[in-house]
């Protein structure tokens, strides 16, 4: 599992691939931003509950929650920490309800902004929730996360074709 510096680095190698790969979501307001990531996480919880007859493998859907969850500490400025381990009641029921409650909360965050009510606090728990749910999800499913990571960072960067370093 990751420590605390393994957090912060991903969190820093994220920074520098949206800076890169993703300026049409980091020109957005914050607030736009989050809504952005708040509908990346619904769409992730609809691919992993149509199982199988969803054509994205879930391992993907998983490494793409991570960077997304990256994204938006880093717009909340949250500093991400090493997941604490699943609850008891998180290991025993379904776990993508586990996911489909910390993305409810993070969508219910986002819709506080129109309304001009305190969000902060519920984003960066629910995207904590999300991270950690994540994080050992990728475990169960022995996802060597460096390597998933350094890939899914690839394909996004290739899309960026018009970019030379």
């Amino acid at each position: 599992m990751f420590s605390d510096a393994d957090m912060l680095r991903l969190q820093q190698e994220q920074y520098r691939h949206d800076h890169r790969n993703h300026t049409d979501i980091l020109h957005l307001s914050k607030n736009d931003r989050l809504k952005h990531y708040g509908l990346h996480f619904a769409k992730y919880v609809g691919r992993l509950a149509r199982g199988e007859a969803d054509p994205i493998p879930h391992d993907r859907t998983i490494i793409d929650t991570l960077l997304v969850s990256l994204s938006a500490a880093n717009t909340l400025h949250q500093h991400l920490t090493a997941p604490a381990p699943l609850s008891k009641d998180a290991r025993q029921i379904d776990p993508l309800r586990t996911y489909a409650d910390a993305a409810g909360r993070f969508a219910d965050a986002c819709e506080k902004i129109d309304h001009l009510e305190e969000f902060i606090p519920i984003a960066r728990k629910a995207n904590a929730d999300i991270m950690t749910w994540a994080l050992h999800t990728a475990e169960e499913r022995e996802i060597d996360l460096q390597q998933a990571l350094r890939t899914r960072r690839g394909e996004l960067r290739a899309r960026q074709f018009y970019i030379a370093d």
